[in-house]
């Protein structure tokens, strides 16, 4: 599975950029993941509902299934944030995975910039970030290989160039 990366601070575009890519990249016959790292907790679960209380009775893991998808919810209880690159092995094979977020790992990254954020570049600081993605590419730093923010199909020949796909 090849790995490309969507960085940038809250509110940057990551999340719109990454949905878009996923079309894209469908849209040319690759199966496609995503990972989506937040720092917010997170709750799949609704209270009251038998997985809800399966968990809350103790279980590592609960894996819910029915005619549409499944989904698995795994308790880290006390055990930290597991990294990257033990996730990964749990995906089911595809051409690409793009991963929003989780700003540390070995994986190549585009980052998605927002002027209106505030926020400096993180292109200056991130060896693996690659390309910069911004809605005011004048404003980026030289040196950069930059897109519009909405640029999707030239932002997805990169990201495919780049991978070998």
């Amino acid at each position: 599975m090849k790995i490309f990366g969507i960085a940038g601070y809250k509110n940057s575009g990551k999340t719109g950029l990454t949905e878009r890519l996923v079309a894209e990249f469908t849209a040319r016959g690759l199966r496609v993941s995503t990972v989506k790292h937040t720092h917010h907790r997170v709750d799949l679960d609704k209270p009251g509902k038998d997985s809800h209380r399966h968990r809350e009775a103790g279980a590592q893991e609960v894996l819910i299934v029915s005619e549409n998808r499944w989904a698995l919810l795994h308790e880290l209880r006390e055990d930290p944030e597991p990294p990257l690159e033990t996730l990964l092995p749990k995906l089911s094979p595809v051409n690409l995975v793009l991963v929003e977020g989780y700003k540390s790992g070995p994986h190549p990254r585009i980052e998605a910039h927002r002027a209106e954020t505030g926020k400096p570049f993180l292109a200056d600081q991130d060896p693996t970030i690659l390309a910069i993605a911004s809605d005011t590419p004048s404003a980026c730093p030289e040196g950069w290989v930059v897109f519009h923010l909405d640029d999707t199909g030239e932002i997805a020949d990169f990201i495919a160039a780049t991978l070998g796909l």
